[in-house]
């Protein structure tokens, strides 16, 4: 009997997650298979990543979707890269106070699964492609990416881990 209730007492014990690790509002992140770091946004209102993107197509490779795009931002190179689509993302966007409007548009966009560096954890995250060249900051990384890394933002501070080092 006492062994069954300290059984029962251990189960009852609640799991403690590990602390997450704390950044800005903004910092360097790494993109391995583009060969570039960004500057980048730790925006907690976004659920999904976002990487600028231009000259955006999809096409089919062998049964499969792919997108082919040149990475967006000022400091960004010219040069064409070639991913598999994970899946197509329907983004909502609010009519919120125009009258005229009665229900939100609908924008899609390709979703691609990408190697991240923050600091010197490395994580896949799936990211959204689109235009995002009237923003300050080329890559936005939303809420499932901020679990992956396991992510705390602090927006206060800026720039908190080490530049990228994977």
């Amino acid at each position: 009997m006492k062994l069954l209730f300290a059984s029962l007492a251990l189960v009852a014990l609640p799991v403690m997650a590990a602390e997450p690790t704390l950044y800005g509002r903004y910092e360097y992140i790494q993109l391995p298979e583009i060969g570039e770091t960004f500057k980048a946004k730790m925006d907690t209102g976004a659920l999904t990543a976002s990487l600028s993107a231009r000259d955006i197509e999809t096409f089919t490779r062998d049964g499969d979707d792919w997108v082919r795009f040149r990475p967006g931002g000022k400091d960004a190179s010219n040069k064409v890269y070639e991913h598999k689509v994970a899946r197509i993302s329907k983004i909502k966007s609010r009519a919120d106070e125009d009258e005229d409007k009665d229900e939100a548009s609908v924008a899609k966009r390709p979703v691609i699964d990408l190697e991240m560096c923050l600091g010197n954890v490395k994580r896949t995250v799936e990211v959204n492609l689109t235009d995002r060249s009237s923003f300050n900051y080329p890559l936005l990384i939303g809420a499932k990416a901020l679990r992956e890394f396991g992510a705390a933002v602090n927006p206060a501070r800026r720039y908190t881990a080490d530049k990228p080092d994977c």
